[in-house]
């Protein structure tokens, strides 16, 4: 019942609120990426939603695109801007995924989204992640974010699916607001990104 008409619903009705809410800091968050990033404040990348389907996940692009002599792309860390970094800190990055929560491809609170290539990888009981919406926020998320193992992460992912309620969904959102305002487990180990997940040893 929760899951299938009442969290629909609350997440609509959320992120609408939300979206609307946070406009004037969207439009200013924009334009300074659009010149921060050479004409494209936005991250666009295909993403694994619920059962595997694959959508395009938005968010706001804190790397810039420079590139080494070589042609590939500098490190992640020689790439995060100035406002990318504010705007990782205090996760107002994830502000476009309320467009993603709106369409109905993401959830308010779910599994976060992960890369596609990562799909052959994931034993059988970590692709039990994927029978939920991904969500903006979600339980391994307010326990840890980036600091933790990809394989503690997935077990927060799978007990999340095992005990979705709505008193859960809350709990969960009110902790990632304390977790944002501590600006808590955003980077791990002091690295821009978490590192890439290479399949469970």
């Amino acid at each position: 019942m929760y899951q299938i008409i009442i969290k629909p619903v609350f997440d609509f009705s959320l992120a609408f609120m939300g979206f609307v809410l946070l406009l004037p800091i969207f439009f200013i968050l924009v334009i300074l990426l659009f010149f921060a990033n050479q004409g494209k404040p936005f991250f666009i990348q295909a993403r694994p939603g619920k059962n595997g389907k694959i959508f395009n996940l938005i968010k706001f692009k804190t790397m810039n695109d420079k590139k080494a002599a070589d042609g590939n792309l500098l490190p992640d860390s020689d790439r995060l801007t100035a406002i990318g970094s504010f705007i990782r800190k205090t996760s107002l990055d994830e502000i476009p995924q309320l467009f993603n929560v709106i369409k109905g491809n993401m959830s308010l609170v779910g599994p976060r989204p992960l890369l596609v290539e990562y799909l052959p990888l994931y034993t059988l009981d970590q692709n039990r992640r994927h029978e939920v919406k991904p969500g903006i926020t979600g339980w391994a998320q307010v326990n840890g974010r980036n600091t933790i193992s990809w394989e503690k992460k997935f077990g927060y992912d799978v007990w999340y699916v095992d005990n979705i309620s709505l008193a859960l969904d809350a709990r969960i959102l009110w902790r990632t607001m304390a977790k944002i305002f501590k600006g808590e487990g955003i980077n791990a180990g002091g690295q821009a990104t978490i590192n890439k997940f290479k399949g469970s040893i």
